[in-house]
């Protein structure tokens, strides 16, 4: 699986961290905004926001992001994000896990190491700092480089050329197959689903066994 794979690319928000009350966070913000933008209760707002990623779920056959949804009810995406960054502080929910950044270092002395995050990149470089994980990365691909929310053939085809790799040299790890590995899949690069730290601390077992 892992032969020629020579690049990690990680999604940040629920790979490397799981926090609900840090996703609530943002989703409450999007509310807010959306609620402001629209003349809506908050209450009205957030049903809405959860009936558009219902309804564009099922007509793709896949699911929807919070970006996509806001994106289809008229919100501008640089405006959501700006609020983000403004609003919401990720050390009041965010701690170190000791056995994810030992696990990434371990893996950065075999392969290159990058983030590809739907998030922008205030919000991210203060995610990574609060869970330690900043300066473990070559680079940090964040919504700002290409204002396309994943998945998106585009943006992952640019992140591709920035990084200078095929795709079967790449192995994706993401909390979302549909949102974070589908697309990579079909392009040929190998995937890692992690929905808990538990789940992503076996990449170590993985490469282990590619080693042995």
């Amino acid at each position: 699986m892992l032969a020629d794979v020579k690049a990690l690319i990680f999604d940040l928000d629920g790979t490397l961290y799981v926090s609900n009350d840090l996703g609530r966070a943002i989703n409450d913000s999007a509310c807010g905004y959306l609620a402001e933008l629209k003349g809506l209760e908050i209450t009205a707002a957030e049903r809405l926001i959860r009936e558009t990623r219902k309804r564009l779920s099922a007509a793709s056959g896949t699911d929807t992001t919070l970006s996509r949804a806001c994106m289809e009810l008229g919100v501008d995406i640089r405006e959501l994000h700006r609020r983000f960054a403004a609003e919401i502080d990720p050390f009041r929910y965010l701690r170190v896990d000791g056995r994810v950044v030992e696990l990434l270092k371990m893996l950065g002395e075999r392969y290159t190491l990058y983030i590809y995050t739907n998030n922008n990149r205030s919000l991210s470089e203060r995610v990574m700092t609060a869970i330690g994980v900043a300066g473990l990365f070559r680079k940090v691909y964040t919504i700002e480089d290409s204002w396309r929310p994943k998945p998106d053939r585009q943006a992952l085809d640019g992140i591709l050329a920035g990084i200078g790799a095929r795709p079967e040299e790449c192995l994706f790890v993401g909390d979302r197959y549909d949102v974070d590995l589908r697309l990579p899949a079909a392009l040929g690069s190998a995937v890692f689903l992690a929905t808990t730290p538990e789940e992503l601390l076996n990449l170590i077992n993985l490469t282990r066994e590619e080693n042995a």
